[in-house]
């Protein structure tokens, strides 16, 4: 098995810092893919309501054979239930489906800027975490902007910020702010979900002179950055190759070579206008 190193949270919490992200993975699918996760060596797995597979989550979990507080269990609030009241019922009720008495970790999923309810919602996140109901609490796709509301109004700097993270969109603004408020960064999509990020030439190239895959290098390049990254594939090779990284080392030029592919490019939605229930 990989030993995997972690990051230290603000509270002192430590987050795997290579994971396995079920986004996308159908309810009736998602068991088997976090059983070869967890057989594999991954300890950190991050799902969220959204997905609609925390049961299944949950039952991989209670099978695996490995003790719940080896694990390090993330979970997310979806939009429709932002607001300090529905975000308390929310949270139950993921609770319930991953048959857990706590998270490790839960997290507001976009902060819906034009809903503006992400401070209120935070408020329940405050009180979920001084509960002891989730060990750490953090955000998902905030920009500086949301993260200064937050520190404005509210008591608790997250632990942790979730955004779209990989080497078209490297975010070296977002990181080197999240870091002079210790807050981690996680990328999602951090190998750029297989829509030709992996076959650019500089990555090819820099993976065939360590003899390994361009995701191996992406995700190698992440370690190196501090980064957390919760890459995904229900393909069981993929899922061990994903974290066999800690083998090699990329160096400066690599690093700076990987960097430079940055184009500003997402794969997903922007969060400043981003909104669905």
């Amino acid at each position: 098995m990989t030993d995997t190193p972690t990051v230290r949270f603000n509270n002192g919490v430590e987050i795997p810092q290579l994971g396995f992200g079920v986004f996308q993975v159908p309810a009736d699918e998602v068991v088997e893919p976090v059983r070869t996760a967890i057989e594999s060596g991954y300890r950190l797995i991050d799902t969220a309501a959204a997905y609609q597979n925390e049961e299944g989550v949950g039952k991989a979990i209670a099978n695996s054979g490995v003790d719940r507080n080896d694990l390090f269990i993330t979970t997310k609030l979806w939009n429709a239930d932002q607001g300090y009241d529905e975000a308390m019922r929310a949270f139950d009720v993921s609770l319930g489906k991953l048959g857990l008495d706590t998270v490790d970790l839960y997290l507001i999923h976009w902060p819906l800027p034009k809903r503006d309810r992400y401070v209120d919602t935070w408020k329940a996140l405050e009180k979920i975490y001084a509960d002891g109901r989730a060990r750490a609490i953090g955000v998902s796709n905030f920009t500086e902007r949301h993260l200064n509301r937050l520190f404005d109004e509210t008591g608790v700097v997250p632990a942790i910020n979730q955004v779209e993270l990989h080497p078209k969109l490297p975010q070296e603004e977002l990181r080197a702010f999240h870091a002079s408020h210790q807050i981690v960064t996680e990328a999602w999509s951090p190998i750029g979900q297989g829509k030709g990020l992996l076959e650019d030439p500089t990555l090819t190239s820099i993976a065939e002179a360590h003899g390994k895959s361009a995701a191996q290098v992406v995700l190698r390049w992440h370690m190196q950055l501090g980064n957390v990254a919760i890459p995904k594939s229900v393909t069981p090779d993929r899922i061990q190759q994903n974290i066999e990284v800690f083998d090699f080392e990329l160096s400066d030029a690599d690093m700076g070579a990987i960097t430079a592919l940055g184009s500003g490019e997402r794969v997903g939605p922007d969060p400043e206008t981003f909104d669905v229930a």
